[in-house]
């Protein structure tokens, strides 16, 4: 059975971040209203609805696949209604009256078995070390990693209240959001190339074991493809988030214009 709508008002993590799309002056250089609420945290919104509708099944195995499609914005009411479809749930994110996401939902049989050996671990540069973006960056086939980040219990506690999560299970089972999982995806990124302002459009997350408090999360990227879409650069990943150097708990295929039009 599909969970009731579930509504937030969207709150922006990262108006102070390298990335100034999430600033309104420069987000409005790009023709927004103002700065972006981050893909991961709509992306986060949307993990609420097959959270409700399995319970701790999803955090086990389930899969969430979101496209972002027009912006959400800090402060507005954002709103994710799911509806039964076949064996899952499709999912969007309503905000000013207009679709913002779309995602499916799915719930497998069994955890996926993903090999750690398949995907290679690499170290990012020091951050005052990286290179500037440009259209040669992210070359398809290399490997990337992030400075490793574990997740304190302040920080956990933390991430909850800006995504205004509203289950319990992450707290008082002290499991890893969905959405700190997919931020590793963004730093993959970020942790390797001083970019400009950048759009992450979407994801597709396959969760493999609960992260728990207190883990500390790496992750092994792979630039599966790098293309030219109207004139904006996309890159897209294939990477697996790793609790404590051993133990693969997601799957993460991940999309972002890292080069947008407008500055390539």
């Amino acid at each position: 059975m599909a969970p009731p709508p579930y509504s937030i008002v969207a709150f922006n993590t990262a108006k102070a971040s390298e990335n100034k799309m999430h600033d309104d002056t420069v987000a409005r250089q790009f023709g927004f209203t103002g700065g972006l609420v981050p893909g991961v945290e709509v992306f986060a919104y949307m993990s609420h609805a097959p959270l409700a509708a399995w319970g701790r099944a999803f955090l086990d195995r389930g899969s969430l696949e979101g496209r972002f499609v027009k912006p959400v914005y800090d402060g507005d009411l954002a709103t994710v209604i799911a509806a039964e479809a076949g064996s899952g749930l499709d999912v969007r994110v309503e905000s000013r009256g207009i679709i913002c996401g779309t995602g499916r939902a799915t719930l497998p049989d069994k955890t996926a078995s993903v090999s750690i050996n398949a995907y290679q671990a690499a170290t990012p540069p020091a951050s005052e070390d990286r290179p500037g973006v440009s259209a040669a960056s992210f070359p398809v086939g290399s490997w990337l990693g992030i400075r490793p980040f574990t997740v304190t219990p302040e920080l956990h506690a933390q991430y909850l209240e800006d995504v205004r999560e509203a289950d319990p299970v992450y707290a008082t089972e002290g499991i890893i959001h969905s959405g700190t999982l997919l931020r590793c995806a963004n730093w993959a990124l970020v942790h390797n190339v001083r970019l400009g302002p950048w759009i992450h459009v979407g994801s597709t997350l396959q969760q493999i074991n609960p992260g728990s408090v207190g883990d500390t999360l790496t992750i092994r990227a792979r630039v599966a493809d790098n293309s030219e879409r109207k004139g904006h650069k996309f890159v897209e990943l294939d990477a697996l988030v790793i609790a404590n150097g051993t133990t693969p708990i997601a799957r993460v295929l991940h999309t972002a214009i890292y080069l947008p039009r407008a500055t390539a």
